[in-house]
């Protein structure tokens, strides 16, 4: 793929991640409320916007590029996801998407609410 075809993924809707993230997190006992506090925390949607676009067929690309404000703390996000190490993608869309696919793992595994978030 060269670097003017967007990535597949950038494509897919929202709602369709949303509800991947959702049995992920509720299978391990984790709530919906969890979750939606993460999404609005990292995007700065609230929760109804959230609630509007997990009911649209809004992209990821769009989802991102129209969240209200990226957390300033986001950068605190680090590890891997799919093997991949996060500060080293070079999209910024894809960032985004990695670093919430890790805030979701985090809330999977049970990590708590505070520190998922990054606070002090």
């Amino acid at each position: 793929m060269d670097s003017t075809t967007p990535h597949r993924v950038f494509r897919m809707a929202f709602s369709s991640l949303y509800a991947c993230y959702t049995q992920k997190v509720t299978k391990k006992y984790r709530s919906t409320e969890e979750l939606d506090t993460v999404i609005c925390w990292l995007t700065g949607y609230s929760r109804e916007a959230l609630a509007t676009l997990r009911e649209s067929d809004t992209d990821l690309q769009t989802f991102f590029a129209e969240a209200p404000q990226m957390h300033p703390a986001r950068v605190l996000i680090t590890g891997k996801i799919c093997g991949v190490q996060i500060d080293a993608i070079e999209d910024p869309t894809m960032r985004s998407i990695r670093y919430l696919d890790k805030l979701v793992d985090e809330l999977a595994k049970g990590r708590p609410l505070e520190k998922i978030l990054r606070k002090s």
